[in-house]
């Protein structure tokens, strides 16, 4: 979709919404203007696939759910919620669908555990869940079984967050594994956080170890990128003013949701008084992304010529590490880059068009 037709659209909201229309009035037109053959060429083939993600916990899983949507190589049959309060997760990804028109899309809701998810959250507390025009799924383990085993196409399985979601679906329906592949950002082989030369215990994988450890002796084949690639992700300087300025449904959806993100991270900083949360929050997003490890599972889904893959045995020990080990399954390790400068600008060229 060019840029002069998103602006004509942005202009016709703002005519329309003046004109005294509704939210549920706005979503319409979206869904005019994003859903179908409007939303631009599509690939020849589109791969299914699943996503499933525990968005709100970090802002990487938001800037994804901007790159799948974006996607036309994908077919999205289904979200799932992951990690703690997995309705409230739910709740914003189904406003953030609402909004830019991708009500197509549904929703389930996974495995819920203790603990709150107050990052980011607050941006859909008065969403109605009820309300989403597209269907919800209470039972988002069940949904995934279901997606995959009915599908007449292998289905691809996403996975950006810890996996209480996929071990409890393996473990209800074993076969899955036979009708999927699984690509995750999941563990950490020769590099840790912050490029360092040391492998880390990843939180995706040391949050829920025991269900990374059957997700990694599934059946299915298996690709992940580990904190070796993904973790070195991050926009700024033009790349990020490109994503900042370009003002579209997903892109002002997605700073709205970041600001939000952010600022709630601040408030355990007991030196820091209410105009200092705006100021640095302002000047954060006026200047650079956070890490963007989840966006490379979505381009790991579609191709991977821009990182330098390995297939390596991935055991997953009890303390969360993900160790090469002779005769552990083999893995197809995103391990290095090709070309990381390659892979922000086509993110920022996915994310702005």
């Amino acid at each position: 979709m060019t840029g002069s037709f998103f602006y004509s659209t942005g202009s016709l909201m703002l005519i329309l919404l003046a004109g005294g229309w509704s939210s549920r009035s706005e979503s319409a037109v979206r869904n005019h203007v994003t859903s179908g053959s409007d939303r631009g060429p599509q690939s020849a083939i589109r791969t299914p696939v699943i996503w499933d993600t525990d968005i709100c916990d970090d802002i990487d899983d938001t800037w994804a759910l901007g790159v799948l949507l974006q996607a036309p190589e994908l077919d999205c049959k289904l979200i799932v919620t992951a990690v703690r309060d997995t309705e409230a997760k739910a709740k914003v990804v189904a406003k953030f669908l609402d909004r830019v028109g991708r009500t197509d899309i549904p929703l389930g809701i996974g495995v819920k555990q203790p603990g709150d998810s107050w990052r980011q959250t607050s941006w859909a507390k008065d969403y109605d869940l009820s309300s989403y025009p597209g269907r919800v799924c209470k039972d988002g383990v069940q949904a995934i079984i279901d997606t995959i085993m009915n599908s007449p196409d292998r289905v691809t399985l996403i996975a950006t967050g810890p996996l209480p979601n996929i071990a409890e679906a393996l473990k209800r329906e074993p076969r899955i594994a036979e009708k999927a592949d699984f690509v995750g950002m999941h563990g950490s082989v020769y590099v840790g956080y912050s490029g360092k030369d040391k492998p880390d215990a990843e939180y995706n994988v040391a949050q829920d170890a025991k269900a990374a450890q059957k997700v990694f002796t599934a059946a299915w084949p298996m690709t992940i990128t580990p904190l070796d690639t993904c973790g070195l992700v991050a926009l700024d300087g033009d790349k990020y003013q490109k994503v900042l300025k370009r003002k579209s449904f997903i892109t002002a959806t997605l700073l709205e949701n970041y600001r939000i993100w952010y600022r709630d991270g601040l408030r355990d900083r007991k030196d820091l008084k209410e105009a200092d949360f705006d100021r640095l929050t302002d000047e954060k997003l006026k200047s650079s992304s956070t890490i963007l490890f989840d966006t490379v599972a979505i381009y790991l889904a579609i191709r991977k010529d821009l990182a330098q893959m390995k297939s390596l045995p991935i055991r997953i020990t009890d303390d969360g590490f993900t160790r090469v080990e002779e005769g552990a399954k083999i893995v197809n390790c995103a391990v290095k880059w090709n070309n990381l400068d390659g892979y922000e600008s086509w993110l920022v060229e996915r994310l702005t068009k």
